[in-house]
């Protein structure tokens, strides 16, 4: 619930004839709904020509009557990756609906194993065909946004924004939001001048006024909604302060809200009051990856985000190895460890590999970045001739890497657990054994069962949802359902997604190992 204290939220938008399309209760409001006249001021346009005149018949006889069938394209279909790149049939939702589809897209969850959160991102980037059964256009899109923001994919959230054009009120809030994540205002507001055809709430006009320079006309805005009682006293409080300063030195800071938009979080930090992000929604990471914050929060906004697939590895390693680390424990010690070992790799010195590595799988294992470690270090780990401990690290953090079959295709086992891990790299079926991974694996044999209800809709052709709802299965598992992680690997199979299905099962073997 929220709090008085989150009453700086700006929050003060005009009701709404239909519920809202977003499944994310910390966006801005930063576009009225329904729009009406105009949005920032701008040069005036020139007045329209007027309609021609309508031809003079020459006769009584009717013309022949030409129709053009209308192929303009719904925002849904939008997409950043074509099929030949996700491996997904461009009929991806089939004769589905669009309203299953979006409860669908936005009960996707992030506590997952690494395979399912990259695959996805890949659904919610993929160019597709509409569903047959479609609601109101755009909401699919929308859900697909919002799910990329939850997930802390905000850059790919903006990309997919630009390729969708422009849209309705509710996409532009989306990349007004957006740019504002990515430091990016002066961009966010030029855009905000050039649609007429949205009008901006007055603490985003007031924002955006200011962020143009033009300070007394933001005044005379705030000046006027203050006297006509179109704003709330707390968004009063915080644009007066953003917009003098000076007026309020001395006065005690502003309580921080519970759940800021991207706009307060903005206003925030122009007043030298920022809010930390690490207790906001992951999307707001993204504002601390800039030059602008402190290294151990970008280091700490990094780490946040890679943990869970929202940004490169190797962007992570530039900042981890940015400099020394400044104190011990904690993420200093995940810094310490990697420099350790990224200076033992670059150098190709064994010996020092051997020593740096079950320590950093120590404590990058405690913070669940196993799967970044073995992004970045796995494949030239296993190139180097190390022994006993140290070896079977490497191998295993080998296999949480993209180049899993390369390294199983030249290791030699030295236990039935490698065996098994190879098979599993390799397409081949795993040897016997019992417990929880011969129930999980055997979702990777020939003869395994999908669920009823992907069965269901695979036989409807409905093969993103079938693919959802194995995401589900595949979350249920890493959670500790066997059974049901079991039934995700098959499907994947059955749908052509071979490689997910392997990293997947290794993803579990390695990790559950490691737990």
């Amino acid at each position: 619930m929220w709090t008085r204290a989150a009453a700086l939220v700006l929050a003060a938008a005009p009701a709404v004839a239909e519920p809202p399309l977003s499944a994310i209760d910390w966006l801005s409001e930063s576009v009225a709904a329904p729009p009406v006249a105009g949005g920032l001021p701008a040069a005036p346009e020139a007045p329209a020509a007027p309609p021609p005149a309508p031809p003079v018949s020459s006769g009584a006889v009717p013309d022949l009557v030409m129709t053009t069938p209308l192929e303009g394209t719904t925002p849904d279909a939008a997409g950043l990756l074509p099929p030949s790149v996700t491996g997904l049939p461009r009929a991806l939702w089939g004769p589905g609906g669009s309203e299953a589809i979006v409860a669908r897209v936005r009960a996707i969850g992030t506590d997952t194993l690494p395979a399912g959160r990259a695959l996805a991102a890949r659904v919610l980037l993929a160019e597709a065909e509409v569903p047959a059964m479609t609601g109101a256009p755009g909401s699919l899109l929308v859900a697909r946004i919002d799910k990329l923001l939850d997930l802390g994919l905000v850059e790919e959230a903006a990309a997919l924004i630009e390729r969708a054009g422009p849209g309705p009120a509710e996409l532009f809030r989306r990349a007004f939001d957006v740019a504002l994540l990515l430091g990016e205002e002066t961009r966010a507001c030029e855009e905000l001048r050039a649609r007429p055809d949205v009008t901006p709430t007055i603490p985003a006009r007031i924002f955006c006024l200011a962020r143009g320079g033009d300070w007394s006309a933001a005044a005379l805005t705030l000046g006027t909604a203050r006297a006509l009682g179109q704003i709330a006293p707390a968004e009063e409080v915080l644009l007066a302060r953003f917009l003098d300063p000076g007026l309020h030195e001395g006065a005690p800071p502003l309580p921080a809200p519970e759940r800021p938009t991207p706009l307060v979080f903005r206003l925030m930090e122009a007043l030298g009051d920022p809010l930390p992000s690490s207790g906001l929604p992951r999307a707001f990471a993204h504002a601390d990856l800039r030059s602008t914050a402190g290294w151990k929060a970008q280091i700490e906004a990094a780490e946040r985000l890679a943990r869970v697939g929202a940004l490169d590895p190797n962007r992570l390693l530039g900042l981890f190895t940015e400099r020394r680390p400044a104190a011990s424990g904690g993420i200093w010690d995940r810094v310490e460890t990697l420099q350790r070992l990224d200076a033992a790799v670059a150098a190709g010195d064994p010996e020092a590999a051997a020593e740096a590595l079950p320590r950093a799988w120590e404590v990058w294992a405690s913070a669940d970045q196993l799967p970044v470690l073995g992004q970045l270090y796995g494949p030239a780990l296993a190139a180097l001739p190390l022994g006993g401990e140290a070896r079977r690290l490497a191998f295993r953090l080998a296999m949480l890497s993209p180049a899993y079959e390369e390294t199983a295709l030249a290791w030699e086992p030295a236990d039935a657990d490698e065996a098994q891990m190879i098979a599993v790299a390799r397409g081949l079926p795993p040897p016997a054994q019992a417990g929880p991974a011969a129930i999980v694996l055997a979702g990777l044999s020939p003869d395994a069962e999908i669920s009823p209800e992907a069965r269901a809709l695979l036989a409807e052709r409905r093969f993103g949802e079938a693919i959802l709802s194995a995401l589900d299965d595949l979350a249920a598992g890493a959670a500790g359902d066997g059974r049901r992680l079991a039934a995700a690997l098959a499907l994947f199979r059955a749908v052509g997604l071979e490689t997910t299905a392997r990293r997947a099962a290794l993803e579990y073997l390695v990790l559950s190992e490691a737990a």
